[in-house]
């Protein structure tokens, strides 16, 4: 019961700092404001680890190569953290191979986690508050993705389905993920 316990708090931990990651380089890559509170909160979050990497860790234009780099960092972590608390030993050498892959594919589960709760936060206040403070920054970040799917649906009016099958893409996507990561890994 220790040991699940244990697992459940490393995965949420875990998981949320890896997506704070990951939006950090999302913001990046769009080109959010840095400014609005809710980008703040988040460069303060992650700074202690990000700041340190971009020494040695260059950006390009569009992709925040530090951020990328922890957050696998911690996606590899968490993968060893938790084949350590369910098996009571640490991979063999051997296996740190399929852990460096297996972090990797967690990493994206991790991105299509992020895009599944960003569109559907999106889409539960665009109903309940359309005019919430939020609403901006996750139109911001959701539209690269939701844009290239509502060219392809036909046009229904007033109803778009294009979160709708993006969260079903999301979902589909992270299943297999996390099969594959895994199977690679052992766990």
């Amino acid at each position: 019961m220790f040991g699940n316990i244990l697992h459940f708090i490393i995965n949420i931990l875990f998981t949320l700092f890896g997506i704070a990651l990951l939006i950090r380089a999302w913001m990046f890559a769009i080109r959010l404001h840095p400014f609005n509170p809710y980008s703040q909160a988040l460069l303060r979050m992650t700074d202690w680890l990000v700041v340190p990497l971009k020494r040695v860790i260059p950006s390009s234009s569009r992709i925040d190569g530090p951020s990328i780099v922890a957050a696998w960092l911690i996606a590899l972590i968490y993968l060893l953290l938790t084949f350590f608390v369910l098996t009571g030993a640490l991979p063999l050498m051997n296996g740190l191979a399929g852990a460096l892959i297996a972090s990797v594919l967690t990493l994206l589960k991790w991105a299509f986690n992020l895009v599944l709760w960003l569109t559907l936060i999106q889409v539960i206040l665009s109903w309940v508050n359309p005019m919430a403070p939020i609403m901006p920054v996750l139109q911001t970040l959701t539209a690269p993705l939701l844009d290239p799917i509502r060219r392809v649906l036909p046009n229904l009016g007033g109803i778009d389905f294009s979160p709708l099958v993006l969260l079903i893409l999301a979902q589909v996507i992270m299943m297999v993920l996390e099969s594959m990561a895994f199977s690679l890994f052992g766990v």
